[in-house]
């Protein structure tokens, strides 16, 4: 078991110091553009491939560092580039960690390659869990999957929403109901192979910031998928249907866990990392500034106002960067989040980005209203980080709750 330490050691400073100077002089000279265009970048994405970072072996080196550090390293550097454009080159891992977390090896060895493509032909994939009427709810989803025993497959009906790649990705992996009197623990995970007859992208939402991420609604209708794209395979399925009905009349009974939630309890720590990125960004940015632009005959820095803005940033984000380190630290040596540690990482990291960046944007003063400043994109940017994979009320909620020994549902 790997101990907790706050070195790096040198294949991570290595890795590190790479992905920053890809985020120095691709991500970052592309941010404002892409930002405007409101589009996908391939060509960062293709560029991205090209060296190895947007692939699955990168990606699993970083899963598999035994210190726990490499995903919240990798997020770090590249959303320090910028939010959206990063977001479109990481996307993909969150259907990738669906798989991972609910999937068989051989579905694993099958589809996450299919997620990626290869530096000629990049694709991407896309989680779909969130519904119109089920966000954080995620007892109140609606759609369903259906077995058809005498084919052999799935039948899936409803409309997902804030899918990130929904409708261009090559693989979708879709959380449905299939037991709806067991609410959340009815779900399960599916793969719809790319070319699928049925699905189609609905909206595409222009949005306040990430704008260089693909966000769209995915509409599933009579949508048939072989039974082995069942993530976990139907056997694990029905024995654990069968786990939860039995309990679903024994309260205190050990919890069963749903699809959706194995999903983001593993992803909480690294959205974590992706704010401290971001808000790291806009605090370097204020703190140059402070330095150079000069009003009365001396530097703002010198003005205490602004130097004790700019030393509370710089606190949060190292708080914020600690506690993301330890959830990531302890979940990959199988330590349990006993006080929903994960949740706490992704909590005080969105809430301090959300917070440096406007920091940032009043130390620039009108400057940093202007696009003509990043730092007015990061702040846009930032505000996703309380919202996606759960808002900061849920996180404190699973914070609450587990600290009150209450069932988190």
């Amino acid at each position: 078991m790997a101990e907790f330490t706050l070195d790096l050691n040198d294949d991570q400073k290595q890795i590190r110091d790479w992905l920053h100077g890809f985020a120095a002089d691709v991500i970052r000279p592309a941010a404002a553009e892409w930002d405007e265009r409101e589009q996908t970048p391939w060509p960062v994405i293709q560029e991205a491939a090209k060296v190895g970072i947007y692939s699955l072996d990168f990606y699993a080196q970083q899963f598999f560092d035994p210190t726990g550090l490499g995903i919240p390293m990798a997020m770090e550097e590249l959303f320090w580039g910028d939010a959206g454009i990063a977001l479109s080159i990481v996307g993909t891992g969150l259907a990738a960690v669906g798989v991972l977390a609910n999937g068989t090896e051989e579905q694993i060895g099958t589809w996450i390659p299919q997620m990626y493509g290869d530096a000629d032909e990049v694709k991407v994939a896309a989680f779909c869990s969130s519904e119109p009427d089920a966000g954080s709810d995620v007892g109140a989803m609606r759609t369903r999957a259906v077995y058809d025993g005498a084919k052999d497959e799935w039948v899936l009906n409803g409309t997902k929403t804030w899918a990130t790649n929904g409708g261009i990705a090559n693989v979708h992996v879709v959380v449905a109901v299939v037991d709806s009197e067991l609410g959340s623990k009815g779900h399960a995970s599916f793969i719809v192979p790319p070319g699928t007859p049925g699905l189609s992208q609905g909206q595409k939402f222009k949005k306040h910031g990430i704008r260089a991420s693909h966000t769209a609604e995915v509409v599933l209708e009579d949508v048939r998928i072989p039974g082995h794209c069942l993530l976990g395979g139907k056997e694990k399925l029905d024995e654990r249907l069968a786990r939860a009905r039995e309990r679903a009349e024994a309260p205190g009974g050990e919890r069963v866990k749903n699809a959706a939630m194995a999903t983001f309890e593993a992803s909480r720590p690294a959205v974590g990392a992706m704010a401290v990125g971001t808000a790291r960004a806009a605090y370097e940015v204020a703190l140059d500034y402070a330095k150079t632009r000069s009003q009365f005959g001396r530097p703002i820095i010198d003005n205490q106002g602004i130097a004790f803005q700019l030393a509370d940033m710089r606190t949060r984000i190292d708080a914020s960067r600690l506690l993301v380190w330890r959830a990531s630290w302890m979940a990959t040596t199988g330590k349990p989040f006993t006080s929903a540690e994960g949740s706490m990482s992704k909590l005080y990291a969105s809430e301090t980005a959300k917070q440096v960046t406007a920091q940032a944007v009043q130390i620039l003063g009108g400057n940093g209203f202007t696009r003509e400043y990043p730092v007015e994109r990061m702040h846009r940017d930032a505000a996703i980080y309380t919202i996606f994979e759960g808002t900061s009320e849920i996180q404190r909620l699973v914070i609450a709750r587990t600290l009150s020994g209450m069932p988190i549902r």
